[in-house]
């Protein structure tokens, strides 16, 4: 085989690895989405059934994303978020089981504090993406501080209601699509200076 199409080939998979983890954010943030119409649509007569529907989709998806770090490890740790954020969707998902009909107002600061580290997952993004000399990079954190700026409102708004939280949802998974979408354009382009392979 080419020497040159062994160097290649690594880099391939380290941006099809990088692009997978960016579209498996882009189906969060529409899951985040649905939730979100799902807390406008129900309101407090359902509050229990969709506790149990956050719950379980959190833990399923922390326990993925656990499993999927240590699989992962050693291979593109820079990129590799998933055992912190594996560890706080478990946390949210046992909570909201746990809490149950009270969880009209712990969901409003579990979720605000699920987008407020998203926000920060994309921030660091932002910074690499600077690193890396690609201008889309300020576009991205600046989604990225309207994210953060909503889950911190989310969070410490004690009189936010459901309609207002299912909106806010609703408004930090279109922002989360649109920044997640422009991030995997540039994939390609930030692998290959991070890996120095460049093309000239």
């Amino acid at each position: 085989m080419p020497k040159a199409e062994v160097i290649k080939r690594p880099v391939e998979q380290v941006s099809s690895d990088i692009k997978m983890s960016a579209w498996s954010a882009v189906f969060e943030s529409v899951v985040l989405i649905i939730l979100g119409i799902l807390f406008l649509v129900l309101q407090d007569t359902m509050v229990r059934v969709l506790a149990y529907i956050v719950g379980t989709f959190f833990i399923v998806k922390g326990g993925f994303q656990i499993i999927n770090y240590f699989i992962e490890k050693g291979q593109n740790d820079f990129f590799n978020n998933g055992l912190l954020s594996g560890v706080i969707s478990v946390l949210i998902g046992i909570t909201a089981l746990v809490i149950g009909e009270d969880i009209a107002n712990v969901f409003r600061i579990v979720i605000g504090i699920l987008i407020i580290y998203e926000s920060l997952v994309r921030i660091n993004t932002a910074t690499k993406l600077a690193s890396a000399k690609i201008p889309a990079w300020k576009y991205i954190l600046i989604l990225a501080l309207l994210m953060m700026v909503i889950g911190i409102f989310i969070t410490f708004n004690n009189n936010a209601i459901i309609t207002l939280v299912g909106w806010m949802m609703i408004l930090t998974g279109i922002i989360g699509i649109f920044g997640d979408v422009m991030f995997i354009q540039y994939v390609n382009a930030l692998v290959e200076k991070l890996t120095g392979d460049e093309k000239h």
